[in-house]
Order: C-alpha cells, then structure tokens, then sequence
C-alpha cells in the first residue's frame, strides 16, 4: 500500500485519553453514529484500521532490542532512547514509558478501529462485504496478538454467550475501560486470537486486487503461528501446510536474487507474505512520530554521523549485532553479509555505545531513500516491514512437525532453509549436529535475526534464561569494551528474570487511567 491511508474518522482506544473534562462541538467530519451508509464508508473504515500497522516499527524496534543478540547502540555520550536502553538489559519497570507504552496504546487503538467496523456489520449488504470483514478480523487478530507477545493475559471485552467465546464487537468508549477484564490466561487470548483468523480465512477470497490487502493465505500463516505459540501443534503444522501447498510462495534463489531480497525492488515479493506498507510522500514530525505514513525504524540501524559510504547515509547506530551472533553464521552462509553490516575495519563512523563494528543491515537506509523524501525530519522512510515471510512459515511448520511427530517433514523444511542459504545440501541437517529441535530453532535465530522475532520465540519455548546466561557468560569470558571521550567502559549484564521478563509491564499510567490498578494487577514481577 504504497499510499497515504490516513483516516481521520476514528477515535484512539478510550485506554490513551486521561482528560475528565470535555466541551461540545459541532463535528467537523462523518458523525460514527450515522457513518456507514454505503459501501465506501466500510472501505474508509478498513483503511483507517490498515493505518494502525505503520506504528508497528516501534514493536520491531522493541522486540528486536530485546533480544539478547542485538544491544541497544545509540549515542555514546547520553543515555540514548532510555526505554530502550532499560529494554536492552531488562531493568525496565512499570513506569518505563515511551515505545512500552506506545505498543499498549497504538495495538489497543487498531483493535477499537477494527470493532468500528465490525459493530456496523449488519448495516448493509453490498458487493464484497465479506472480504472487507476477513480483512478487518485478520487486523484485529493481529493487534490482539502483538498485545499478547508483550504482555500477556490482556484486557478485552469477550462474547461468553457463544462457544467458543470471540472478542467481542464493540468498541471501548469512555467509561467503559472500568468495565473490561482479563480475559483470564494468556492461553485464553490466543484461543480468541484463533476463532478471528478462522473467521477472517472463512470470509477473504482466495486472491487480492491489490498485493498491500491480507491474502486468505497470510491468514492461515498467521493463524499457524498463533497455534504453535498456543501449542497446539499438529492444528498449526496443518495450517502452515495450508500455505506451503497453495504454491502462492516460494523462497527467492540463492544468488543475486537472495542478495536483494532486503531491497525495495522485492517488497510484496514471492516470498513476502504479509508485509507492513511505508511510504514516504507525507512529511512526518517529532510531535506526533506515529502519524507518519513511513517509518524511522531503519534509521536507527545505519551508522552513526558522521558516516562516509556511497551507498548508505549515517543514522543513529542502535539495533547492535553482537560479535556471538556474527560468528553463529557458518561460512559460506549468505544470510550473514545480509544480517549484519561488518565495519570493523571502518574509521569514518562515529562511534556510539556498546559498538564493535556490528551493525544490522536487514532494515537499513539507502541513499535512494533518502532522495524523495517529504519533509525535513528523518521520520518517514519507505522502507517496508516483511511481518511473515515464507522461511518463517517453513521453519515454523518445521517446528510444529516435530513437535507433533513427524521429524520427516520437519527435516525436509529445515533443509530448505538452509539450501538456500548455501546454494547447496552441503548443511543437510545429520543428528551429529546436535537434536532436530535445537537445530531449528537455531536456524529461526539466524534466517529471523533482527526481524523482532527472536525474543518472544527465546520465551515461548522456555529458553529465554540460558540465552540470556549465555550473553552474560560472554562479556565476562571477552571482556568487550567500548569507548566514550576516550575512556573505556565495559558492557553491562543483561538482568533477565524468569516469571518476570518473559513479559512486559502494563505501563502504570495505563492501570491508573482504567483504575485497574487492583482489579487487572500489575504484570507479575513488576
């Protein structure tokens, strides 16, 4: 969606506004009440619920930070980004604000844009209704599900007067967040995340007129990765399946054509599965980064100015690869030199925190996009987000075969992987290299690396704590340093917490304004 898909006909989720006093005024644009009336107002509707997912560069940038292989970065002589720097070595809190607190807002908002829509599902019959509502139910499954990554059991109003139970359509209003609970476990969201993404594949057609609209097939990926996070897995193997044999996807070639695969010229590409749009024509500001209809989150990866390359621009140098994660690449790999920018031999770049040359190259700025550019802020890039890419959907299926028996197949995916990473079956997977479970999971960790995949993937398969163990245990055996005005200074410790950081803090302001404090409770640990 290579456009402005601005809407201002939708309201933020009741759960952002802290004001208690309010003014009449004659409304400036369609009134809700009255909104949908014909066919067009829906389609304006999904649009301003569409709109929503441009905000998710700061779930990436989170998530991926939050990764044990990827450090913070930023300015050497500041406290740089602090919510990402308290995120990078887990000493977050409940009053940690910022990017926290802007996946609980925005995530909440495209859930109350979806119910918009869907409260007025019986207004009006017209030609393609079904295929706006399995949009908008994929969308609101998708926000639910980025909630659920973070912070687990979450608020939502739910229908329990059908079975199974569903989210319910209805938007939160004001007032109504001192009504709305838990939903009761963290399996319990997944379960209602389900029957949306079967809903929403019972509705799309089988193609899209345009490649920005979910697919039928995104869905069933989607629905796939939610099973398997819901550990259901022989129902997400089958799913994923789904999507293997429809032949719609396929993995770019080793070669040139896996070299550009991060290049503009192979967004909505063939391996591209559903992918988050960014355009750069509508300048953007710091008042509001959200409001932009690009993104900034490439940005953040590109050396630090002053930076000398003919083909990239200097940047704010966070989203640091740690030297483990560069050397966890065999040789001959591809997907290496595509992760991770190695400048160690480079002297033109200022050099910031915890910075040893590594930096990530997946989501990085060229000078091309930078040439048109609206506006003066470095704010809106064009760059789009590759959410659900077909190796992803090969190495999940991968993991749900095994994990429900059948170690033929999950071999075979697992292979394919790494065949095109190589260019050959020269890394056939062999039981000498370790259990076909471990081993695929380390292929997601190197295929994925600095998706914003990792960390939740370390959390959902229990082995957050020794990943974690494993960073602290290298800079104690390398003893890395890196310098600010000259002085050396030395990489802290990672403080993980088991039944604690696996999730994030609801932000505090967030309890206080649905007066949830005791009613929801803080997160445990928090």
């Amino acid at each position: 969606m290579k456009k402005s898909i601005i809407s201002g006909i939708i309201t933020l989720f009741i759960f952002t506004v802290g004001c208690k006093d309010f003014i009449e005024v004659e409304p400036l644009g369609p009134v809700a009440d009255t909104f949908f009336s014909q066919a067009e107002d829906f389609e304006d509707a999904l649009i301003g619920a569409y709109d929503i997912l441009q905000s998710t560069f700061w779930n990436v940038q989170l998530a991926t930070i939050a990764s044990p292989d990827i450090n913070a970065g930023g300015d050497a002589a500041n406290y740089d980004q602090p919510t990402l720097q308290d995120v990078d070595k887990m000493i977050h809190t409940e009053s940690t604000y910022v990017q926290i607190r802007d996946v609980w807002q925005n995530m909440y908002a495209g859930i109350n844009r979806t119910n918009f829509l869907l409260e007025a599902k019986n207004n009006l019959d017209f030609e393609g209704k079904d295929n706006i509502l399995g949009q908008t139910y994929f969308l609101r499954a998708y926000y639910t599900f980025e909630l659920a990554k973070f912070f687990g059991d979450i608020p939502l109003f739910v229908d329990t007067e059908v079975e199974p139970n569903r989210i319910q359509d209805k938007q939160v209003l004001f007032g109504d967040q001192f009504l709305v609970n838990r939903v009761g476990s963290v399996a319990k969201v997944f379960d209602l995340i389900e029957e949306d993404l079967k809903e929403s594949i019972s509705l799309l057609p089988d193609s899209q007129p345009d490649n920005w609209r979910v697919s039928k097939m995104a869905a069933h990926a989607l629905l796939g990765k939610v099973m398997l996070f819901n550990e259901k897995y022989a129902e997400a193997a089958a799913q994923l399946q789904t999507v293997i044999d429809s032949n719609d996807y396929r993995l770019l070639n080793h070669g040139s054509e896996f070299n550009n695969i991060w290049e503009a010229s192979s967004e909505n590409g063939d391996e591209s599965i559903f992918e988050i749009q960014y355009t750069s024509v509508e300048g953007a500001g710091w008042d509001c980064i959200t409001c932009s209809e690009g993104t900034y989150m490439p940005k953040f990866n590109n050396p630090r100015d002053p930076f000398s390359n003919t083909k990239y621009i200097a940047g704010w140098g966070f989203n640091l690869p740690i030297p483990p994660l560069y050397e966890a690449f065999k040789t001959g790999d591809a997907r290496r030199d595509l992760t991770i920018f190695d400048l160690r031999t480079d002297s033109s770049r200022s050099k910031g925190r915890e910075d040893l040359g590594f930096f990530t190259k997946k989501y990085i700025v060229h000078k091309d996009n930078d040439l048109d550019r609206t506006g003066p802020d470095p704010l809106n890039f064009d760059n789009n987000y590759r959410s659900i890419r077909y190796a992803d959907v090969l190495l999940m299926a991968a993991e749900a075969y095994e994990k429900s028996g059948n170690t033929s197949k999950a071999e075979s995916f697992l292979n394919d992987v790494r065949f095109r990473a190589f260019g050959n079956n020269s890394q056939n997977y062999t039981a000498a290299e370790g259990t076909l479970r471990d081993m695929i999971f380390q292929e997601r960790r190197l295929e994925l690396s600095a998706e914003g995949h990792y960390f939740f993937d370390l959390v959902r398969t229990g082995r957050a704590k020794d990943a974690f163990d494993a960073y602290n245990a290298w800079i104690v055996s390398a003893n890395p340093k890196w310098t600010v005005g000259g002085k050396e200074m030395d990489f802290l410790p990672i403080n993980f917490e088991t039944n604690k950081n696996e999730i994030f803090p609801i932000p505090l302001v967030e309890l206080e304004l649905a007066n949830a404090t005791d009613r929801w409770k803080q997160n445990p640990g928090y």
